[in-house]
């Protein structure tokens, strides 16, 4: 059997910004809210690609870099949470046009690709905490990050020693003109 990776495409967040949602995320939950993103997991997922081999990820690598777009800012100034999967999140009330055209582009590339993708509409979100059991109270508005999305990154999930960690495999830039 070939060997298979367990990868995704995402927008990573500037150190400084993780460190201020980390310190926020302290101040605003209970410490039994749930399990804990670590720092250096939170990222914005932008298309899921699952256990794929390393034919394909060559393959969806080529398409990646073939995309040509603007930069754009994105705003983190919304939370909430999703009882179903037991995910606390933050992310932008309002999705900047290039975020969408960029995940629309990633998820279709992987759709054609063969990666199963989901038939829900994009939702742009970081996950704060995973395997909440109860509803959390989530955070007024007035919360708010923002940051110059230049490039996006292509990781690979390692689950080792009960530690989910994320391994940087390949980055794009995308263009320094902001629309």
């Amino acid at each position: 059997m070939a060997e298979t990776r367990r990868l995704f495409f995402a927008l990573e967040l500037p150190a400084e910004v993780q460190k201020q949602i980390i310190q926020w995320r302290a101040t605003q939950f209970p410490e039994d809210s749930g399990r804990p993103v670590a720092a250096a997991n939170l990222h914005l997922t932008l298309a899921f690609l699952g256990d794929i081999s390393i034919e394909k990820q060559k393959a969806l690598s080529v398409l990646a870099g073939r995309i040509r777009q603007s930069g754009f800012t994105l705003t983190i100034d919304d939370a909430g949470q999703w009882l179903r999967s037991n995910v606390v999140w933050i992310g932008p009330r309002h999705a900047p046009l290039g975020l969408i055209q960029l995940a629309n582009m990633l998820r279709a590339q992987a759709a054609r690709s063969g990666c199963y993708q989901s038939p829900q509409p994009f939702h742009p979100h970081i996950t704060l905490y995973r395997n909440t059991s109860r509803a959390v109270a989530i955070p007024p508005p007035g919360f708010r990050w923002q940051y110059k999305v230049e490039d996006f990154v292509l990781y690979e999930s390692i689950f080792k020693q009960g530690r989910t960690r994320y391994l940087e495999l390949q980055r794009w830039s995308l263009s320094n003109k902001e629309e």
